[in-house]
């Protein structure tokens, strides 16, 4: 699987440019799903945000509004009732996958009950794009600081497809929405492993063990 990790969407022409070489064809000829779950366990996200993100009415974190071919819904929560065979060729055959934000923790749970996580290895060509913890999920871990929904098996582990931890929304200063580098900072020594603070203009692009950083931002590697 090709990865666009990214703080809050396709937010500048590099990560757009990223997104179109993982694509290796243009937006308008691509069929996308997305992935709204971790919007409902967040309390700073749900229904209203998921339906935002779905509608491609979020114009700070731009995905579903990109132009695509088509655009589906794959609710997580709902694949545990379907048929394997029916759902997995709806992932099969589509281009990329627009991930949500919200809570980590709750999108890896269900992408482990649904079947999701185990097939992701068999998806070579299918892009990943992750908004926030959707991109998150993609790590080892997110941190004490990011967990809001609690896991039946605790503790704050991810899927870790790739070996690095993030940390998203990135500010200059105090005041503004986000995290910054004081607090980014404190959640990597914590952390352990390798970490980045990023902000919203912000990507990493993996292809399987090349991870790239793209960036019209700031971007800092808090942990080697």
């Amino acid at each position: 699987m090709k990865l666009l990790l990214t703080s809050a969407g396709i937010r500048n022409p590099s990560i757009h440019d990223a997104l179109l070489d993982l694509l290796g064809k243009p937006i308008a000829e691509s069929n996308a799903l997305c992935i709204p779950t971790a919007s409902y366990a967040h309390p700073m996200a749900g229904p209203p945000r998921a339906w935002s993100f779905i509608s491609g009415q979020e114009p700070r974190c731009p995905m579903t509004e990109l132009g695509w071919k088509s655009v589906g819904v794959l609710e997580l929560t709902a694949l545990p009732s379907l048929d394997e065979e029916r759902w997995v060729s709806w992932v099969r055959e589509t281009d990329v996958l627009l991930v949500n934000g919200g809570d980590a923790l709750y999108l890896c749970h269900w992408m482990r009950e649904s079947g999701l996580a185990e097939l992701l290895p068999s998806l070579r060509e299918t892009v990943w794009v992750g908004l926030s913890a959707g991109s998150m999920v993609m790590t080892p871990r997110i941190g004490e600081d990011f967990v809001q929904w609690q896991p039946p098996t605790g503790g704050d582990e991810t899927l870790g497809i790739v070996d690095f931890s993030i940390c998203p929304h990135l500010v200059d200063q105090e005041g503004q929405p986000g995290n910054t580098m004081a607090e980014a900072e404190s959640w990597a020594a914590e952390i352990g492993g390798r970490a980045y603070a990023i902000d919203d203009e912000t990507a990493f692009k993996v292809v399987d063990d090349t991870v790239e950083v793209v960036s019209e931002g700031h971007w800092k590697l808090l942990t080697p």
